[in-house]
């Protein structure tokens, strides 16, 4: 029988199939393009580019006439498989809709013919101009099949070929990037590497090229095979360049010559590179309309479209939120850049225990602190994409902890502010207590801190911790991205200096000022707080049998509106000394930035509010954070996968809500 690969819905076949329908092929919206063309298929627009993968030899020049392809040099290709070793055309019905060329190829081991007659019959009523099988098929009733051989296989699935030169190319569909979430749409250049992808399809946004998931085939070595991945602009990738949010960096420096081990672990794997992403500039936090000059802030799809869509992970969290045909996006978490666009946009995000992966070739906030970390809209493909990529971790715990932390002055009225939220946070501690089968443990870390803190700790846990993150970060990025781009730049450009955005500048400034030794002082600090955190029997101790003690419980996002075209307060720091760095102090979302350990944030509902924006009730997130023991990253996965699977935990939709 005819086979074709089981990871396809029945939705994406007919999207795929119809789109290469006889006569669809439009030859007036073909742009030339420097690696490629723009074409449409039944309405749709397609990126081919001119890496071949393949080439169709001992077909004459002559048997693509009956295609009548008038000026245009390519036309749509479809490859199937079959394991039967007779071909007839009730099978080709089975599978099939609307096709202008179909390569069949033999995946059986007996020698294969083709019933032609039954199998003509059929491809003229779906209107299919030229039937190609592999060189291993005979004739059988009906006639002889033109024989095709390919000099390099091909999975089954879309393709363009052309008529001059049997080249056979991917057939990647373009989608409009309506959200700006996308900075460098790329194609793999089928050598390891990748090219920019220079094709548009609208006027809102860059198009990205997404290739058929019928190409990829999940082994064991290749658990993501077909997930496509967009990745946040501070990562270095073969053969694009990194901006980091900033024009001047993008300019200056070449396309890359590697790719980061982040990244290359994730498509040794599988993934799918589809592009780089949007990001607050070098990976610091700026709000939409006060800080974004050098690009424009990607738009958050939630709600009415137009609340803060939070960072530095800025365009893989909008991209997620906003577009089904993207599975996965990576980004990175230094002080909250994972887990403020996860509550923005209601997805499952993290931020993993300091080590996770490697984080070479990548634009550095802070070494030490800085983490990679994944966006995907349900549990389970989260789970079995971080399962793949933190491989240092012990995947197999899957007894979890019997104690829930619950930091009661974060859980109370004043805190949340929306009564709504408050019911669905609280539901839902209710149900990870009976999933855990625990009652919750009320905690107050500041009153913990002042009885068992290390010695020699200040005794105050706010002042230990104040200025530790503002310093840590403005100190190293300044000396370890802003001193060299500073002098590349000037070197370049008769000693300019480059434009940065205004939050970034502020915290260079405060690293010019304060330089290595207020960051070791900060880092001391910081020290303090790790060992007493992770201390056997802390709120951070492992354990044997469910690797953590606990689970630390916190809400992440509660429906609060925030416009993304609002000039918020925090313009008056441009005024202040630099003394004052920015994002001091304690909070439950700096546990993990200090401690190192993991902190993964979980949609759980959403929440009604009045729009000014589309005078309409819309809907905004409410999420909640899940905090373990250092290296514990894996026991969260499975124990989501299972809350989901009991269905306290669902996947969301992409658009304006996440339960629609």
């Amino acid at each position: 029988m005819v086979k074709l690969y089981s990871y396809c819905t029945s939705s994406l076949v007919t999207a795929l199939t119809a789109g290469l329908a006889l006569g669809m092929l439009s030859t007036v919206n073909a742009q030339p393009y420097s690696r490629g063309i723009v074409t449409a298929l039944n309405g749709i627009p397609y990126y081919v580019g001119d890496v071949a993968i393949s080439q169709i030899m001992d077909v004459s020049a002559s048997t693509y006439d009956t295609l009548n392809l008038e000026d245009a040099d390519l036309f749509p290709l479809t490859v199937m498989s079959s394991n039967n070793s007779q071909f007839t055309g009730p099978q080709l019905n089975s599978i099939v809709l609307d096709y202008m060329v179909i390569y069949l190829t033999y995946s059986g081991e007996k020698a294969p013919s083709v019933e032609m007659q039954s199998t003509l019959l059929e491809l003229h009523n779906k209107g299919n101009k030229l039937f190609l099988v592999s060189p291993e098929f005979k004739s059988g009733k009906g006639g002889n099949p033109v024989k095709a051989r390919v000099t390099s296989p091909l999975h089954i699935g879309p393709y363009f070929a052309s008529a001059k030169t049997g080249k056979i190319f991917k057939a990647h569909r373009l989608y409009a990037d309506h959200y700006d979430a996308f900075m460098t749409p790329a194609v793999s250049d089928e050598q390891g590497g990748y090219l920019p992808l220079p094709a548009t399809s609208s006027l809102l946004g860059h198009s990205v090229a997404v290739p058929s998931r019928l190409y990829y085939n999940v082994t064991p070595e290749q658990p993501l095979a077909g997930l496509r991945m967009g990745v946040k602009d501070i990562y270095h990738i073969k053969g694009l360049r990194t901006s980091g949010g900033n024009r001047a960096y993008y300019s200056l420096y070449e396309p890359r010559n590697e790719t980061g081990p982040a990244i290359q672990s994730l498509i040794d794997q599988g993934a799918v590179l589809v592009g780089k992403m949007g990001t607050v500039q070098f990976a610091n936090g700026d709000s939409p309309t006060a800080d974004w000059v050098d690009f424009h802030c990607p738009f958050n799809p939630r709600g009415d479209g137009y609340q803060y869509p939070s960072g530095s992970s800025t365009g893989p969290g909008a991209g997620m939120g906003a577009y089904d045909w993207l599975d996965i996006a990576i980004g990175s978490d230094t002080g909250g850049s994972m887990r403020g666009p996860a509550g923005a946009q209601g997805l499952f995000g993290n931020r993993p225990s300091v080590g996770a992966v490697d984080m070479d070739n990548a634009i550095p906030l802070c070494a030490g602190l800085d983490t990679a970390g994944v966006f995907a809209r349900s549990a389970e493909l989260w789970s079995r994409v971080v399962h793949a990529w933190y491989k240092e971790f012990d995947g197999s715990v899957h007894s979890y902890p019997r104690t829930i932390w619950y930091p009661e002055s974060s859980f109370t009225a004043g805190a949340i502010n929306n009564k709504d939220a408050s019911a669905m946070i609280e539901n839902f501690v209710v149900q990870l207590e009976s999933f855990l089968g625990t009652n919750r443990t009320r905690v107050d870390l500041h009153a913990s801190w002042n009885t068992t803190r290390p010695v020699g700790a200040p005794s105050n846990l706010e002042e230990t911790t104040h200025y530790v993150y503002g310093l840590l970060v403005s100190v190293y990025q300044w000396l370890n991205v802003g001193v060299p781009f500073y002098k590349d730049y000037a070197e370049k450009h008769g000693g300019r200096t480059p434009y940065v955005n205004p939050n970034p500048l502020l915290r260079w400034k405060i690293g010019q000022e304060r330089a290595q030794a207020a960051f070791d002082k900060a880092w001391h600090n910081k020290t303090f707080f790790y060992d007493w955190w992770n201390a056997p029997g802390g709120f951070g101790g492992n354990n044997s049998d469910t690797c953590s003690d606990a689970i630390y419980i916190y809400p992440n996002s509660v429906g609060t509106v925030s416009y993304r075209d609002r000039y918020l307060s925090v313009l008056t720091l441009r005024f202040l000394a630099p003394q004052n760095p920015p994002f001091w102090g304690m909070s439950d979302s700096n546990i993990a930035v200090y401690a190192g350990t993991p902190d993964l944030i979980v949609p759980i509902d959403e929440v009604p509010f009045n729009s000014t924006k589309s005078g309409k009730t819309e809907y905004l997130p409410v999420t909640m954070s899940l905090g373990a023991a250092r290296g514990c990253d894996l026991m969260l996965a499975n124990m989501i996968t299972e809350i989901e699977k009991q269905g306290i935990l669902k996947p969301v939709a992409t658009g304006p809500m996440l339960y629609p």
